[in-house]
């Protein structure tokens, strides 16, 4: 009966790992930019995730980003986000802000 009460959503699983449960944000500076590392939770890994912001002609523009790379730990996600935020900086500039809201 436990099965079909998972199966059928009747009745909780305490046991169950719960998903996409955010970190903490970091942030980093850099050239001007601010980088957002917020990896989160899925099942037992960290997801590559972030945000890239800058102030361009008075507004504050913000670039979210998910990679599909996952990693065992929050540092080597958190590490790595910084990483690719900072390769997409140095590659793109600030391009891939200006059509965002």
């Amino acid at each position: 009966m436990s099965f079909l009460k998972k199966l059928f959503g009747l009745g909780g699983s305490s046991d169950a790992p719960p998903s996409r449960q955010s970190a903490p944000a970091q942030t980093l500076e850099h050239e001007g930019f601010l980088i957002r590392a917020t990896p989160y939770r899925e099942a037992d890994r960290y997801q590559l995730c972030g945000s890239i912001s800058k102030e361009i002609d008075g507004v504050v523009k913000t670039h979210d980003f998910i990679r599909a790379d996952t990693f065992a730990t929050l540092d080597d996600a958190v590490e790595m986000t910084f990483f690719k935020a900072r390769q997409m900086i140095e590659q793109q500039g600030d391009r891939f802000l200006r059509n965002e809201a």
